[in-house]
């Protein structure tokens, strides 16, 4: 398991550049007109863990697996998206299966590239986007609503869509509902308000140490929200380069993490998202659970029936794994721990389970 992250924007943002950026491929073209990227394109890219790479060397394992994210680089949308403008709902479609959206705003100046509004503004267009998507949610809550009088809903499922309803009206973002049912219910709609989401300012070069009037009015007027700011066309150009070149340019322009590493780190902080280990000979791998994940349930991460066969947990953490450079070694030392079916499972876990035939 990995996670998924849809990239929405305004045409001509840099959702494309940025894009190839983080794949470190080709796939999506970039130009210098609306709609050039029509249909999504899709990259799977692995998520870089040191601790990983340490496991991997000490197992001396035949394998390495990063867990990955997957990145979807979707068509520029534009005011009226909701009602079939551009490219309208074959665009919305595109992002309902998505963990969680990153909304990329431009926060450059350039006369080279045309913005669609004619003027930089990206907290206007932040709301614009926001607005498509409100508006795409209502649609769809009017038409099971009007289904709901020939299929019948429960009496709480029409009360709650009402009142979702009622919020996207009054121009409000959904809360996400507690009751576990109640999440259920709604995560079949597909709605995008309940979509988590990662703000992301684009800059040019000489504003990626320290931001400028754009990225500060983006983080005054969303205090509450992930903000990330990067330059893709430097992303672009640190993917194209080895990694000792890649290490020395990146010093050079003041960077310490990769646009890459941010957003994955902002992913996993806003997914409450954690990793745990399997290593030995054959492959050392990495695992993307929720936090607090029982061990049963992280188990069916690895195979369905490890899931329904559990038995127990061996667990070492990372560290002492680390320190004494075996299962095996940690065990003779005591560092080993047996763990039941109530365990949650830890951030860097390194995991071996037990199961029934």
């Amino acid at each position: 398991m990995g996670f998924k992250c849809g990239i929405v924007g305004l045409p001509n943002v840099g959702k494309s550049t940025l894009f190839n950026a983080l794949t470190a491929s080709k796939n999506a073209e970039a130009g210098n007109f609306p709609f050039c990227t029509i249909d999504p394109n899709v990259g799977i890219v692995d998520v870089p863990d040191k601790r990983l790479d340490d496991l991997h060397g000490l197992s001396k394992s035949k394998k390495k697996i990063y867990t990955n994210i997957t990145f979807v680089d979707i068509a520029g949308l534009v005011k009226g998206a909701s009602k079939g403008e551009g490219l309208g709902n074959k665009f919305l479609s595109h992002i309902r299966e998505v963990d969680a959206i990153i909304h990329l705003v431009r926060c450059f100046d350039s006369e080279k590239i045309q913005h669609v509004n004619s003027k930089i503004n990206p907290l206007n267009d932040l709301e614009s986007i926001k607005t498509e998507l409100l508006l795409s949610d209502i649609d769809i809550i009017l038409k099971r609503l009007e289904k709901s009088k020939k299929k019948s809903l429960k009496a709480e499922e029409i009360s709650l869509l009402e009142k979702i309803l009622k919020s996207l009206n009054d121009g409000k973002e959904i809360v996400p509902p507690v009751a576990e049912q109640e999440k259920r219910f709604l995560s079949n709609l597909g709605l995008l308000s309940l979509k988590p989401k990662i703000i992301v300012c684009n800059v040019d070069e000489n504003s990626l140490s320290n931001g400028n009037k754009y990225t500060s009015s983006i983080k005054e007027n969303y205090p509450n929200e992930r903000v990330v700011v990067i330059c893709a066309d430097i992303e672009d150009q640190i993917m194209g380069l080895d990694k000792n070149e890649r290490e020395s340019f990146m010093k050079e322009v003041g960077l310490d993490k990769t646009g890459l590493n941010k957003l994955i780190r902002a992913g996993y902080d806003l997914l409450n998202l954690d990793t745990f280990f399997t290593s030995g000979p054959e492959e050392s791998r990495a695992w993307t659970i929720k936090k607090d994940t029982l061990a049963p349930k992280a188990a069916g991460v690895i195979h369905s029936d490890f899931q329904k066969n559990f038995i127990r947990a061996e667990v070492v953490s990372y560290e002492d794994f680390l320190s004494y450079g075996s299962m095996e070694k940690c065990k003779e030392i005591g560092k080993l721990r047996i763990e039941g079916k109530d365990y949650q499972i830890k951030d860097g876990d390194v995991l071996h389970f037990r199961v029934n035939p």
